[in-house]
């Protein structure tokens, strides 16, 4: 497994020996906080763009959520004229969601752009939800104008079927509106994540546990640090602790924590990533930038 973190591709950081190219599964970091953007100089390094990560596959690129990181990755697909891809939407709160009115592959007329959607209540359309967010005076264009965009509605825990027969379990998680944890396959590797998921709640967690067991990465949210966590119980959120206990417990190989709080400096996330590779060696925080290959 290989994982390189920061902007170029000089500044790596080697976790196990391997090949580039010999990667059947490969996770791009392009947004890593939550709630809302956090830019400025404290928070160069880690990033200040809300959750939008990349899997690729065997050259498929499917995305989880459509925070503001995914204005970078539209332009990117766009000037490699990818014309079909899967965005597994983990939920709709705003930070997940405020980038697909500024991703460019949805006003293509000859692309396809299948939005997966689980997390919704069944007389909920998604399409209808979509629309209250880019609707005037909110938002001058209307979401009819993502020419590329069709809906799919799917239940967890249904296994997805999506672009070169790329399939992807699915778990309900425990968020307020509820959210949708994803794991992946290939290659005899597993990748799993949890982006917003509230530890707590006995039989969500325990399933949540066999979901991420023997993961080789697992994506958790980290929001809150323990020693804060009382104050904001019920917001729908973990500690970076709780997700290394919880690969611990289960399993996993390499746990990267996500979702951090906007007001964390680059500092403080510093201060947590060397604390949590001291209690499991391994263990990484996401930063916009970072390559994991497995």
């Amino acid at each position: 497994m290989r994982a390189a973190a920061g902007q170029s591709d000089s500044d790596t950081d080697e976790l196990e020996p391997s090949e580039p190219d010999a990667a059947a599964m490969t996770l791009r970091i392009w947004g890593a906080r939550g709630s809302t953007p956090a830019p400025g100089p404290e928070r160069d390094r880690y990033g200040g763009e809300t959750t939008s990560m990349e899997v690729e596959i065997d050259g498929q690129s499917v995305l989880i959520d459509c925070g503001s990181g995914a204005r970078a990755l539209g332009r990117r697909l766009a000037a490699q004229g990818v014309t079909e891809v899967d965005i597994l939407f983990s939920h709709f709160h705003l930070d997940h969601i405020c980038g697909l009115p500024f991703f460019a592959p949805a006003y293509n007329p000859n692309a396809t752009l299948r939005l997966w959607v689980g997390h919704l209540d069944e007389s909920d359309d998604p399409k209808d939800v979509l629309c209250r967010m880019m609707s005037p005076p909110i938002f001058p264009v209307a979401f009819d104008q993502l020419a590329a965009c069709e809906c799919k509605v799917f239940r967890p825990p249904e296994t997805l079927t999506l672009a070169n027969g790329i399939t992807v379990d699915t778990l309900m998680l425990n968020h307020p509106n509820g959210a949708v944890g994803f794991r992946f396959r290939a290659g005899g590797k597993t990748l799993v994540t949890v982006t917003d998921h509230e530890h707590g709640k006995p039989e969500i967690d325990a399933a949540v546990e066999d979901f991420v067991r023997d993961a080789d990465v697992m994506v958790y949210d980290g929001m809150f640090d323990d020693g804060e966590y009382e104050t904001f119980v019920g917001w729908g959120h973990s500690t970076w602790q709780e997700g290394l206990a919880l690969a611990r417990r289960a399993g996993v190989k390499v746990p990267v924590i996500f979702h951090h709080n906007p007001d964390r400096t680059d500092e403080e996330l510093d201060d947590y990533a060397r604390r949590a590779a001291e209690m499991f060696p391994g263990a990484l925080f996401a930063r916009q930038g970072l390559d994991i290959a497995l």
